[in-house]
């Protein structure tokens, strides 16, 4: 009988690291997930992210939330693809980090992006997970760089960056909430350049690797 994850290989990727595991969104994740969003994961009085998802009223915060990881499953395609994958940390969740792309087959090319519940921040916890998904995305996709971006006004994010290999990759300049302008640091990662973490463990990588378009791995 065909499961849910051989539809949606992304529900079945695991990918251990010492004590970090990033595994794909399940139903089961995602309101415990919600919750820590509706808790609050950064400053009120700060928005680090492109989008202020994080900002809506806590009675429709879950269901945004689930609705957003819903739709990237409905939309994945080789063409245009988001990683979403729940973060663990000695087997306890903590947060989201994620890959997205689009024409990943030509570019070989994905930008990450992550978040972690306020308790957990300042742990070395971001910097594994932000090293492992470059290091899956180099050793595991054929991946030819990974980009990322933060706000100047984000130190955190910015040292997070630093501290895997990411050079500056120019700025930019966006409106963060209405009439609000703010700055972009744009990053770019050399496979070169990855600070990397300790040794991967991944599960459900070949069957990922073929629901983006790309040939089975090669063992040995």
């Amino acid at each position: 009988m065909t499961t849910l994850t051989d539809a949606l290989p992304l529900l079945g990727l695991r990918i251990t690291a010492g004590p970090l595991e990033l595994r794909g969104i399940t139903d089961d994740l995602l309101m415990p997930l919600a919750d820590f969003a509706v808790a609050g994961i950064h400053d009120p009085a700060a928005m680090p992210f492109y989008v202020p998802w994080s900002t809506a009223p806590a009675d429709v915060l879950p269901r945004n939330f689930a609705q957003f990881h819903w739709s990237n499953r409905a939309s994945f395609s080789p063409r245009r693809w988001t990683l979403e994958l729940a973060v663990l940390w000695e087997g306890r969740l903590v947060g989201c980090q994620g890959l997205s792309t689009h024409d990943y087959l030509v570019t070989r090319t994905g930008e990450t992006g992550s978040w972690l519940g306020r308790e957990f921040q300042g742990r070395g916890i971001g910097t594994a997970m932000r090293r492992a998904i470059c290091a899956f995305a180099f050793d595991h996709l054929d991946a030819a760089e990974v980009t990322s971006g933060a706000f100047t006004d984000n130190p955190a994010s910015l040292a997070v960056s630093r501290k895997v290999g990411y050079r500056p990759n120019g700025v930019r300049r966006l409106e963060r909430r209405p009439g609000e302008v703010a700055v972009v640091q744009e990053l770019l990662l050399a496979p070169q350049d990855l600070v990397r973490g300790p040794d991967l463990e991944v599960a459900g990588g070949d069957a990922f690797r073929a629901a983006i378009g790309l040939p089975r791995e090669v063992t040995p």
